[in-house]
């Protein structure tokens, strides 16, 4: 594990998205709330945030950040094209990507363990880091 202990303690924020591309018949289940295991977003909301919080349990060599948010957001980008942004905000010594990652991955796994009944040609797509704040190595923006 890294030695962040002489590093300085700043405000440090991170967004990560990940798609779920599914067909139009579970786009439409989710967005009318009428799937029979419930309500899709606001699991996949819960499973991003406890994601997040428990990133280094998950990931060897990953640091323990005490976060002081998770926000999580869903979009339709079409019809078919499920979006999730999960941002992660802590003040540390070392930065939340990894938080913001997992808990998009979380979310998509969710959204695709609820559906999948119904759509078996489900995919998740384009997990990245969108931005980053804070650290010794400044800002990061995806272009």
């Amino acid at each position: 594990m890294i030695d962040v202990g002489e590093k300085p303690v700043s405000r440090r924020t991170a967004e990560a998205v990940a798609t779920c591309v599914m067909n139009l018949q579970t786009a439409e289940a989710i967005r009318g709330n009428t799937l029979k295991k419930g309500d899709v977003l606001q699991v996949a909301r819960l499973a991003a945030i406890g994601a997040a919080k428990r990133t280094d349990e998950l990931i060897p060599l990953c640091h323990s950040v005490p976060l002081d948010s998770v926000q999580v957001q869903f979009d339709w980008v079409d019809q078919t094209r499920l979006q999730i942004t999960v941002a992660s905000v802590a003040t540390g010594k070392t930065g939340v990507e990894m938080e913001a990652l997992v808990g998009a991955s979380l979310a998509a796994l969710t959204v695709y363990d609820m559906c999948k009944s119904s759509d078996r040609e489900m995919r998740i797509e384009d997990i990245c880091l969108r931005r980053k704040t804070g650290g010794q190595r400044g800002d990061f923006t995806r272009p």
